[in-house]
């Protein structure tokens, strides 16, 4: 961001850089500085196309534009236009609130935490809270922890308090603090209905709207938080993160302690299945323990996908959808990935998908992986599913995949990597936009169940073919799991044959005169 930070107070720096940052989003002219971290190829092709996004709101607001009547008609234009405001959401809005959520909560590294519905204590106070505002939860947390707060609890009858995730803004403390997660987003109403949910807290995005109505068959709280998301029939708690924050977070924790009285016992059905998880592999943590304090790097990573015992690397991400069997396409997709020595990196609802079965814990590479990331796993001591956040924290993926090209070996620009991404279960728009600036910075990106557009059309063969060509990524589209995740896996081979590790080579020990001439 070009801040000058030497002989500078910490709190004026983390003025500027806040300013900076929202700078970013209303800027007209120039381009979002953060896109100067991908590798220079790749920018370059953005140039070309005249593609650098100016601002984020600019290329929101243009994007909108054209979709009035009567205006851009030119499916190839239409498509590249979008490449620009979902580039201006990964490089740009994601990018920037995942580092700023470091600043201020702490950047991830590995934790271990509980995952599933038998997080739930039937004999504590349980507030789930469900959205994608890391404030928000980060504050009931603290408000939780406050001795008053459990004195309060206990004086009428419950052993403490226990906040648990849901959905993203979850996600965000599991891979911060270790704090225990419920479960994905179809799965608030099933917390509702074990009769032990004394409030359910949201914010914004991904919130069952029927949650107001299945609640009220229980003794459970509703509660929206958000100004620009009220629910009929909820209960309504201003949170602003500015101004009463911390007293807002002690109403919201006040309010489920005084519910806990309310509870019916002929409608409580404790949950008891949970699992442990490792999580907080932020991009960081891996430099960090691929190569300790002083050489972090991504060479043991590259080294392992040139040897062959790493095919290469997928993000499965995304959301669940009801229209499919409730984890299924993330579960069966990474089972494969992982037997063909894939190793998978996770965000969002899908990575709660994988934890729920135990694929975040290290001894999972024992059971589902094949030979040469089973051995790479054991070697550093990781899972062979990575939790690296919510949904916003896909940038963490795209700064992961940099310094692969930057660790050198694997090609000079993000589309000639041996990678690709997944939402298996795509169900939010944004996800849209997400897969997009993926495809946009190089990669191919399959979703699962369903996906917006006409087959047997010119539109459908850009963005499925032709649109390679141009941006270095393209789209797929694949119900079935294992369908799918041979297309990746052919996709995964085509890249490892152009950089030439397709085969192994042959080992070649050196005598004396042959060590000279190197």
């Amino acid at each position: 961001l070009g801040i000058a930070t030497e002989g500078r107070e910490f709190n004026d720096i983390a003025v500027e850089v806040g300013e900076a940052c929202l700078a970013l989003f209303s800027q007209q002219h120039g381009h979002i500085k953060f896109l100067e971290r991908a590798p220079k190829k790749t920018f370059q092709r953005w140039a070309d196309l005249g593609i650098l996004p100016r601002g984020v709101d600019r290329e929101v607001v243009e994007m909108m534009h054209r979709t009035t009547m009567g205006f851009d008609q030119d499916y190839k234009n239409i498509v590249l236009g979008s490449a620009r405001c979902a580039l201006a959401d990964g490089w740009g809005g994601s990018m920037v609130s995942t580092g700023l959520s470091d600043a201020l909560f702490g950047t991830p590294s590995p934790v271990t935490a509980e995952v599933d519905l038998g997080v739930l204590d039937e004999k504590r106070v349980n507030i789930v809270v469900n959205g994608h505002e890391p404030h928000v939860l980060d504050m009931i947390v603290r408000m939780s922890e406050d001795p008053a707060m459990i004195a309060k609890a206990k004086a009428l009858g419950a052993e403490g308090i226990n906040v648990v995730g849901m959905c993203c803004s979850g996600n965000e403390q599991l891979v911060r603090r270790g704090l225990n997660h419920a479960g994905n987003f179809v799965m608030a109403d099933a917390a509702i209905i074990t009769g032990i949910v004394d409030a359910i807290m949201v914010d914004v995005q991904c919130i069952m709207m029927g949650l107001s109505t299945i609640s009220k068959c229980y003794h459970t709280k509703f509660v929206t938080t958000n100004y620009r998301c009220k629910v009929e029939g909820a209960e309504h708690v201003e949170f602003n993160g500015e101004h009463g924050a911390m007293e807002t977070g002690k109403k919201l924790v006040e309010l489920a302690i005084d519910n806990y009285k309310n509870r019916d016992k002929a409608k409580i059905k404790a949950p008891s299945k949970k699992e442990k998880m490792v999580g907080g592999f932020s991009h960081e943590a891996i430099n960090y323990m691929l190569g300790g304090s002083f050489r972090g790097s991504y060479n043991p990573l590259n080294e392992n996908i040139i040897n062959g015992k790493i095919r290469g690397v997928v993000g499965v991400v995304g959301c669940n959808n009801p229209r499919v069997k409730h984890d299924w396409v993330h579960v069966e997709l990474v089972k494969e990935l992982l037997k063909n020595d894939i190793l998978v990196v996770q965000t969002g609802c899908s990575a709660l998908a994988l934890a729920k079965l135990g694929f975040m814990q290290p001894e999972a590479a024992e059971k589902y992986c094949g030979p040469g990331l089973r051995e790479v796993c054991a070697a550093v001591g990781i899972p062979p599913v990575l939790h690296s956040g919510a949904c916003v924290d896909n940038s963490r993926i795209l700064e992961a995949v940099c310094e692969m090209v930057a660790a050198g070996g694997l090609g000079n620009e993000l589309a000639d990597l041996p990678i690709a991404g997944a939402a298996p279960e795509y169900m939010s728009e944004k996800a849209i936009a997400i897969g997009h600036y993926f495809v946009a910075s190089g990669a191919l990106v399959a979703f699962g169940v369903t996906f917006p557009y006409t087959p047997n059309t010119k539109f459908a063969d850009y963005i499925f073919n032709e649109i390679e060509n141009d941006l270095g990524g393209k789209w797929a589209f694949e119900p079935d799991p294992y369908a799918m995740a041979k297309l990746i896996i052919d996709h995964i081979d085509k890249k490892r044959e152009a950089l030439g590790i397709n085969v192994a080579k042959e080992r070649v020990l050196f005598d004396m005169e042959a060590r000279r001439q190197l």
